[in-house]
């Protein structure tokens, strides 16, 4: 830090701990409206840097941002091995890291984030329960791999690793998350799918594509191996070596059998692999099934019996945010958490770490589908206006409770993880 930035971070404070004395402190409160004077007129001199993957960097987002609160959003998305090396090694080239939490697995170890205090987000007691005991409800069996809530706190600020139960300090304020299953294109492939083991059925060789992001891919393939009867993991998220090399060596042979059309990397990837037909059976996103629907294509995220691979982000905060602009990130968090942000992703078939907030933002039928599993009543569209849904269609997969109920294993980062890395590199250059 500069000393330029040193006095300007100071007289910044100093300005707000006098407004804020002055005019009541409204800041973390979560209001939108009644700032201080001189917090509403510096804030409009902000901008924070945040970086993430293109599922949750929304242009629309940076521009409710600021209509709402003021200040500016320069977002940058990248893909997530590219976000996990940012965020582990240039701290000072971010303000706000929108992570995954097997990426904050990598990332927390190096003093890159600091400490959230939950006592200043206004809506934690509405945070669903994954994200803080790991339990959907009381009754829920917590899944294998990296579950958010095994790295979401620390014992006190500056520890390095993490706690075994909620504490007041969070590695990220959890924002999006999702069950993930298999897209597939069900007018060119004219059955039923039932199982992960169909994305190895050789009736598919040539049409079927699997992501090449390691952390996420090598949990597809613990998922189809185990569908097969051909493994049965101990911990499909902390995989032995043993368990690494026979789960790889049968991808690496479907691939040498001319499997797959190709390794995407990218939602746009994704999405053009499906819409064109290349590919008919594939590891997918939810936004971009929406994406491939958005352009009249028949395109369905399938559930399959044995249960979803599931994943989930929240924003973290650089070590060197500060002053006004520490201010504004947790004032952004809590804007986050009311309502807006959590209706446009919703939309999109994502979940809100706060649902009941994003229902304020929802039509009924729009909850009704997206959230409750129920037929719509009327035509579904996406944020952007796209037609998704005629009245009278289901989400695929039903209920938050369904969908959410029927996790298997969440996205990790493994033990043996270099090993792995080093394996999946292999299979990516067979």
């Amino acid at each position: 830090m500069t000393d330029k930035q040193k006095k300007d971070g100071l007289s910044r404070r100093s300005v707000l701990k006098g407004a804020a004395a002055t005019a009541g402190a409204a800041i973390g409160s979560g209001a939108i409206t009644g700032f201080p004077t001189i917090w509403a007129q510096n804030i409009k001199d902000v901008t924070l840097r945040q970086f993430g993957t293109g599922v949750s960097n929304l242009n629309d987002v940076a521009q409710k941002v600021k209509e709402d609160l003021g200040f500016t959003l320069e977002m940058t998305a990248l893909d997530s091995d590219s976000v996990t090396q940012r965020a582990a090694t240039q701290p000072d080239s971010f303000d706000i890291a929108d992570i995954e939490y097997w990426i904050c697995k990598k990332v927390w170890p190096t003093g890159n984030l600091q400490a959230m205090d939950v006592s200043r987000i206004k809506n934690y007691d509405k945070i669903v329960g994954i994200f803080k005991d790991g339990k959907l409800t009381p009754e829920s069996e917590i899944a294998q791999g990296t579950a958010p809530h095994t790295v979401g706190f620390i014992p006190e600020p500056g520890a390095t690793t993490f706690a075994d139960e909620q504490t007041n300090w969070m590695t990220l304020i959890p924002t999006i998350y999702n069950a993930d299953t298999l897209g597939i294109r069900p007018d060119l492939i004219g059955r039923p799918i039932e199982s992960w083991s169909e994305l190895l059925n050789p009736e598919f060789k040539g049409k079927a594509s699997i992501l090449d992001i390691s952390s996420i891919g090598i949990m597809d393939m613990a998922m189809v191996c185990e569908a097969m009867g051909e493994i049965q993991y101990g911990d499909k998220g902390n995989m032995t070596k043993e368990e690494i090399d026979k789960t790889i060596g049968i991808f690496t042979e479907a691939k040498k059998n001319g499997q797959f059309r190709a390794f995407w990397k990218t939602f746009d990837e994704s999405v053009n692999l499906m819409a064109s037909g290349e590919v008919v059976i594939q590891s997918m996103w939810s936004p971009a099934i929406t994406a491939v629907k958005s352009r009249g294509i028949d395109c369905v995220y399938q559930p399959l019996k044995e249960g979803y691979r599931s994943w989930g982000g929240g924003i973290g905060l650089s070590k060197s945010l500060s002053g006004l602009e520490l201010d504004a990130a947790y004032e952004y968090i809590n804007w986050y958490l009311s309502g807006w942000v959590g209706g446009y992703l919703m939309r999109q078939g994502y979940y809100s770490a706060v649902p009941e907030t994003s229902k304020e933002f929802m039509s009924e039928n729009e909850w009704g589908y997206w959230f409750e599993g129920k037929e719509a009543t009327d035509v579904i569209t996406s944020p952007t206006g796209d037609k998704l849904a005629e009245a009278g269609d289901k989400r695929d997969g039903g209920s938050f409770y369904d969908r959410m109920g029927s996790v298997a294993c969440w996205n990790a980062v493994m033990d043996e993880n270099q090993y792995m890395v080093r394996k999946w590199n292999e299979f990516i250059a067979a």
